[in-house]
């Protein structure tokens, strides 16, 4: 007998997430696996769900229920009665952030740092790298993204497309197994949208593995192994993204794709 191949371990899954703010639950039960290698894109409208179900990931939101665990290790979450849900070991949790790096809507580069400097904190200080070792990584990797020249530059002196190629190498830098965006082009002039997604486009290329809060359709649709569309805090449609662009079932996520 064939001795059997044990599954993958997910990169990142979430299994039965609710979250509440007081009494208003914002996602109901919601379960998500992300494969090594998987680009998967979260859609929906404005509150249904989709940035607190990525922040659930790395805990910047803890959920009420259900589990979290990135590359096989469960977070650990203190969910006794009569306080906040709050993660039982803040090392874990640091330790795990640093294996989901996030890059968010409104870039967070710390204002009072030049660029480069940015880009190395958190490997320096966070991670207890060599500096002159994170000092050359930053530099290639804002090569990479187009901005090396702005190396020395405060993040004010820069286009909000900058900074966010900025981010993204700064998250980068963290070595991360997983990336989370958090609808990292919403922010930005109509124009600067498409540098901020050629950078991401490469990533996915590598074969990253990211989870992306988006309503930019062609980059789910085309950038994407996998959709998700959340409607109300409860997932609505999920398949491969070629699947469920050409053939919805569902009659909301359909209504969603005429107004985008």
């Amino acid at each position: 007998m064939a001795e059997r191949i044990p599954e993958p371990v997910p990169a990142v899954a979430l299994s039965g997430i609710r979250k509440s703010y007081g009494s208003v639950e914002v996602l109901h039960g919601v379960s998500l696996a992300a494969h090594e290698g998987e680009v998967i894109s979260i859609l929906g409208s404005s509150g249904s769900g989709k940035s607190t179900l990525l922040r659930c990931v790395n805990m910047l939101e803890v959920p009420n229920d259900g589990t979290v665990a990135i590359q096989g290790e469960e977070i650990r979450i203190d969910r006794r009665a009569g306080r906040p849900p709050r993660p039982s070991d803040a090392a874990q949790v640091q330790r795990l952030r640093s294996r989901a790096a996030m890059v968010f809507q409104s870039f967070n580069l710390w204002s009072h740092l030049t660029i480069l400097e940015n880009i190395i904190e958190a490997p320096v200080h966070v991670q207890g790298r060599d500096r002159k070792d994170c000092i050359a990584e930053g530099e290639a990797l804002l090569e990479r993204v187009g901005i090396a020249a702005k190396r020395n530059f405060y993040p004010a002196h820069l286009s909000g497309g900058q900074q966010q190629r900025a981010a993204i190498a700064r998250a980068l830098a963290m070595h991360p197994a997983i990336m989370l965006f958090d609808e990292p082009t919403s922010a930005l002039d109509p124009e600067l949208v498409g540098e901020v997604l050629k950078v991401m486009r490469d990533l996915a290329a590598e074969g990253r593995t990211m989870l992306v809060v988006t309503h930019e359709m062609a980059f789910a649709r085309d950038v994407s192994t996998r959709t998700v569309f959340l409607h109300k805090g409860v997932i609505e449609e999920e398949g491969s993204s070629a699947d469920v662009f050409a053939r919805p079932h569902s009659e909301r996520f359909r209504q969603f794709l005429a107004r985008a």
